[in-house]
Formats: C-alpha cells, structure tokens, sequence
C-alpha cells in the first residue's frame, strides 16, 4: 500500500461543546502500517478526535476521510473502513466470549461459515480459544481488553482506534496486548493510539502530542517502537512553552 496515500486523513477538524473548543484546526495524515500515539492529557481532544474519526460525532469544520470515506456523509462505510477499541469494553457480560464474536461478526456484516471460519480465527489470534464459553463477567480485565480487541479487527479494517487500551493492564498482560498490535500493524494497517500515560506512548513509532485541542508536535520517535527517551520531558517542555504562550 506504500504510495497509495494516507489511510486516515484529517483537514482542518474542528469540533466545539457549546463555547469551549474541544480540536482546533486540527491536520492529521496516518499512512497504512504507522503506528501512532495521540499523547496528551484528559481535555486535550483525543477521544474527540476518534470519536469523530468513528463517526459516533459530527465535527463544527473539517472533515476526516477513513479509507478515503468521510464518517460525517457515510457512517456505514466508514464502518467497514475502521475498528474502535473503546477505553471501557463495549461488552456484553452476560454473554460468552464467542457469543460476542458472533454478535460484533454479524453487525459488521459477517455471515454463513464465513463468519464461523473468523470467530475461530480471531480466538486463535488473541490466545482466546480456551476461553470461549466463559461468560465476560467472568473474565478478567486483561481477557476482556483481548476480547475487545478481537471484535474491533473481525472485518480485518485498514485503520484500528485504539481509546486507552491497555490502562489498568498488568505489565505482561499489556506486552501481549501490544504485540498483537505491532502484528497487525505489520499486514498494514494503520494503528492510532489515544493515551495519557508516557510509558504506553512510548510504545508508539510516531508521536501526535496534543493539549487543548490543539497538535503541539508530530513526529516520529527517536527510537522507534520503544519509544524516545526523555518523551516526559519533552511533553512537559512543550505544555511550558503553551502556557508561556497563552499568558
């Protein structure tokens, strides 16, 4: 997909919640196989920006194009463009793991022994198949944080949101989680990752650092999937420079 252009492009996004502004004028391009963190801390419009990207709102100005769709005229096929991994898992408890599958399969327009064949698939993947008929309730957060990610990449979309996804994850459990991503990643999708905690940005390849609805950096880690050292710092260093600004 190298050259074909960005798989998620944002131009000039704008979003407001009566008079505050949530993303101002925010330009944003992800090329397929990126793996991007929106680094920032809680207001600065990262959820925003996904959940425009997602569709779930309607930005003031601008657009964002998902696989070349615009989620603001076409919400249903930019549906099939994207997955969304919310902060908090939209699950059913009372439901198995497979039966979860098998509903997220069938609202994303899977059917038949198609959609049979990739909720096997999908346990296999996120190391779930052993727990297939264990109900959600009973899983615990790291299996449900797995479970969450296997419904988002069942229609195997070229671009993956990602709100927070590993917070309250145990060290191990969040290393797995994240080598499921750098393997999707690596089939080319574009992966972007909404945080406020420097140790999971710094998983990230390329760095969207953010404060009050506004991009204050972008650009790529100085040592790539690990993270650049001095991420805090820099981060903190350029929220100075804001305030310094805005005074």
């Amino acid at each position: 997909m190298t050259g074909a252009g960005p798989v998620l492009s944002v131009s000039g996004l704008t979003h407001r919640y009566g008079r505050r502004v949530a993303l101002d004028h925010v330009q944003l391009d992800v090329q397929a196989g990126e793996v991007v963190g929106l680094l920032g801390p809680n207001g600065a419009g990262k959820t925003t920006l996904i959940r425009i990207c997602c569709g779930l709102l309607r930005p003031t100005e601008g657009r964002a194009l998902v696989g070349g769709v615009d989620p603001a005229k076409d919400p249903v096929g930019a549906a099939r463009k994207f997955g969304y991994m919310p902060q908090r898992a939209a699950l059913y408890d009372d439901l198995s793991a497979e039966d979860n599958l098998l509903f997220f399969a069938t609202l994303q327009g899977l059917s038949g022994e198609f959609r049979r064949k990739r909720v096997e698939e999908i346990l296999a993947e996120v190391a779930l198949t052993s727990r297939r008929s264990d109900r959600v309730y009973a899983l615990s957060g790291g299996l449900r944080q797995r479970l969450s990610l296997a419904c988002a990449l069942l229609h195997r979309p070229p671009v993956l949101f990602l709100d927070e996804p590993t917070v309250g994850i145990d060290p191990r459990v969040r290393r797995q989680i994240w080598e499921s991503f750098y393997a999707y990643a690596r089939a080319g999708a574009a992966i972007v990752v909404s945080t406020h905690q420097m140790d999971e940005a710094a998983h990230c390849a390329r760095l969207v650092m953010m404060f009050d609805g506004k991009i204050l950096r972008d650009g790529p880690s100085s040592n790539g999937r690990t993270g650049p050292p001095g991420v805090e710092d820099e981060f903190l260093h350029l929220l100075e420079g804001e305030a310094g600004a805005a005074a």
